[in-house]
């Protein structure tokens, strides 16, 4: 299965602000909608940048003792260039981008940059809300059935807060690797526990195993 996309689980309903929105709008725009940060769109919904409470605290700590020449604005305050995303990319891919960045939200940009959403951190967690009888199936029917080429009761698959058990017997040890990354690679896992046992070693030896012994029968020899 594949990994869901940014598209599928970003919020279309953004709180937004315009380059030349006044530093107080924006503060009210925060507290009214119990957020931690907005983007800034310029005249064509084109993301110029993001403002953060962090980035509002920063400009007003680096002001204080200060007489400021002009009113404040988002585009004085904000954080720039905005990291952006597509709709089409993983989520996964969107969460090690905001790890990377440290940043707490996405916006979600179309073909030509304008904006059509954000993700948060909260968004793209949902995927791990998945009910466990839910990750158990798919593991059974694409995992052991689909990829091991098994029948359904040959790996007993449980599942408890998202962590996946894997339990029972293979044909192949290669195959168990197989089993343990397919399984990982799914929506909602966040461990897996490999408890499966193979009726054949089908893995080459670990380099420089056979030198090794070849040269212990040689020196043995008359």
């Amino acid at each position: 299965m594949p990994s869901r996309t940014v598209g599928e689980v970003m919020s279309r309903n953004v709180v937004r602000a315009g380059r030349t929105a006044p530093f107080k709008e924006v503060v009210r725009l925060l507290d009214r909608h119990r957020i931690s940060g907005v983007p800034v769109l310029d005249d064509d919904d084109k993301v110029l940048g993001v403002v953060s409470g962090t980035d509002l605290v920063r400009a007003q700590a680096h002001r204080a003792g200060r007489r400021p020449a002009r009113a404040v604005t988002a585009a004085d305050v904000m954080s720039s260039p905005a990291i952006t995303v597509h709709p089409e990319q993983t989520v996964p891919d969107a969460a090690r981008l905001m790890e990377r960045r440290g940043v707490e939200r996405l916006p979600v940009v179309d073909e030509e940059d304008r904006l059509i959403g954000i993700a948060t951190r909260r968004d793209l967690l949902r995927v791990f809300l998945r009910a466990d009888d839910d990750i158990r199936d798919q593991v059974t029917e694409e995992v052991v059935v689909g990829g091991l080429g098994l029948r359904s009761g040959a790996v007993r698959v449980l599942v408890r807060d998202g962590v996946v058990t894997l339990d029972g017997r293979v044909e192949r040890r290669s195959q168990v690797p197989e089993a343990v990354h397919a399984t990982w690679r799914l929506e909602g896992v966040v461990g897996v526990v490999n408890a499966l046992t193979f009726r054949v070693d089908d893995c080459p030896p670990p380099s420089g195993h056979e030198p090794r012994a070849r040269l212990r029968r040689s020196a043995a020899d008359p």
